[in-house]
């Protein structure tokens, strides 16, 4: 009788949880063809300043020594600032890690 192998399972997407005011966020898709119809390299598309807020921090710490309540929460759409944050990738997905402030608007 022949012995099976441990099977190694798959584990889900890993979790990130930012600390502080920070918020991890995953940038939408850039446009791949143009108005017009013209077929864009990747080289060519701008980046989006857009995305979709996948973890929040626990808030800022203020000087009393609570935390402030951030004014995002996971799930939201957002408009941030073009050089905002750091990207980075966990496991297949592109993300980027932000403070707050680099956020501009929730878009609904």
């Amino acid at each position: 009788m022949a012995k099976k192998s441990p099977s190694k399972k798959s584990s889900p997407s890993a979790k990130i949880q930012p600390l502080g005011d920070r918020v991890v966020i995953k940038r939408e898709e850039s446009e791949a063809v143009t108005a017009g119809g013209i077929v864009l390299p990747d080289s060519a598309k701008d980046k989006p300043s857009r995305g979709k807020v996948v973890s929040v921090g626990n808030g800022k710490l203020l000087d009393d020594g609570t935390r402030g309540k951030l004014q995002v929460k996971a799930g939201d759409r957002v408009l941030f600032s073009s050089y905002a944050g750091e990207t980075f990738k966990l496991g297949d997905e592109e993300l980027m890690l932000m403070r707050e402030d680099d956020i501009l608007a929730v878009i609904e």
